[in-house]
């Protein structure tokens, strides 16, 4: 058996070098996304994802455009939204898009869907935040009954009715898979699991540890259910160098500054240096440092979670593209095999 799936998503970041103050174009920045996918895809990892964000300082708001640009350039990567924000979406575009995507790039679609990190797309699109879990679970039903079936009769609350109509294209695969992201929160791991989908887990703050509970509950959701155990995928934040100080000096300065505007927004506190070292610990949510290091963390969470699927997510600021690159490639060519390795089972 291969052992763990491993791969990289982004937000593709726009803001300026904390260096130099200058930020890049938007061209500039999707074409660095492309590049950064085509070299994972060239190193064997398995899975690529996108988000979907509605503000300046992330530019990638339609995540199956930029997928489809990428399923142009690459031959085995799977490919995938991180998040598809379903709430303040239609379900049937969404089926659609990533359909097409799965025609373009011979099979290769996943949807990530999830009710997302801000709340921006909810006024653009005209949707109540009073609506937040209602919107998102009866959009992802519709979305499974999309994926199910060609001709659907369907109501709810939020769409017009559709009476015996198809929806076209049909995908490359019989079935896309569609992942449930979730953020710690236990209704989404029995969500999850009760509806047998596979659950990306995000870890972007406190001790790994304390998330084991989510796992435990998403497994025993999916048994009482009656569902075979659908695998989990463990997303974190973090970044690879070829030393351990090296990966953090590069880091933090981007790191610092995103977290600290976002914390502007919501109300934390300005990051300090102490407090990302103690991130980046062991115990800490980020996975960051050396080959060695990311592998031993990446291992020490399998330890916990018993996870299919890791996702790193290293562009948080927008870092040099060089060195992102160099990032990548210690991440697919030293941590990916390691990885594997040590989670692969021999075949019975």
């Amino acid at each position: 058996m291969k052992g763990m799936e491993l791969g990289l998503y982004t937000f593709a970041d726009l803001t300026p070098d904390p260096a130099t103050g200058v930020s890049i174009s938007a061209t500039e920045r999707l074409a660095e996304v492309v590049e950064e996918a085509v070299l994972a895809d060239q190193l064997g990892l398995d899975i690529f994802g996108v988000g979907e964000h509605h503000r300046p300082d992330f530019i990638l708001s339609a995540p199956a455009v930029a997928l489809a640009a990428i399923a142009a350039r690459t031959k085995s990567i799977r490919l995938t939204s991180a998040v598809t924000v379903l709430s303040s979406d239609d379900p049937v575009r969404v089926f659609q898009d990533f359909a097409t995507l799965d025609l373009i790039s011979g099979g290769r679609a996943e949807i990530m869907a999830g009710r997302g990190s801000f709340i921006e797309s909810f006024p653009l699109f005209g949707f109540d935040l009073d609506d937040y879990d209602d919107l998102f679970a009866e959009k992802l039903a519709l979305l499974l009954k999309l994926r199910d079936a060609e001709r659907i009769t369907w109501s709810g609350k939020y769409r017009p009715v559709l009476k015996n109509l198809g929806v076209y294209p049909r995908p490359h695969q019989v079935s896309i898979p569609i992942w449930l992201a979730a953020g710690g929160n236990p209704g989404s791991a029995v969500r999850a699991g009760t509806l047998g989908l596979p659950m990306a887990l995000a870890i972007i703050g406190g001790m790994p540890e304390k998330f084991a509970p989510f796992v435990q509950l998403f497994r025993e959701a999916a048994a009482e259910a009656g569902n075979p155990t659908p695998p989990v995928s463990i997303n974190s934040i973090g970044y690879l160098a070829d030393t351990t100080q090296q990966a953090a000096e590069e880091f933090y300065p981007t790191y610092q500054r995103a977290m600290t505007r976002i914390g502007q927004e919501r109300g934390w506190p300005p990051m300090s240096r102490p407090q990302f070292d103690a991130v980046r610990s062991e115990r800490g949510a980020l996975v960051l440092g050396s080959p060695a290091e990311v592998t031993d963390k990446i291992l020490f969470e399998h330890s916990l979670f018993g996870h299919q699927r890791f996702m790193i997510q290293m562009s948080v600021g927008t870092l040099p593209h060089a060195a992102m690159m160099h990032a990548i490639e210690l991440f697919g060519t030293k941590v990916a095999p390691a990885v594997r390795k040590a989670t692969a089972h021999p075949v019975s």
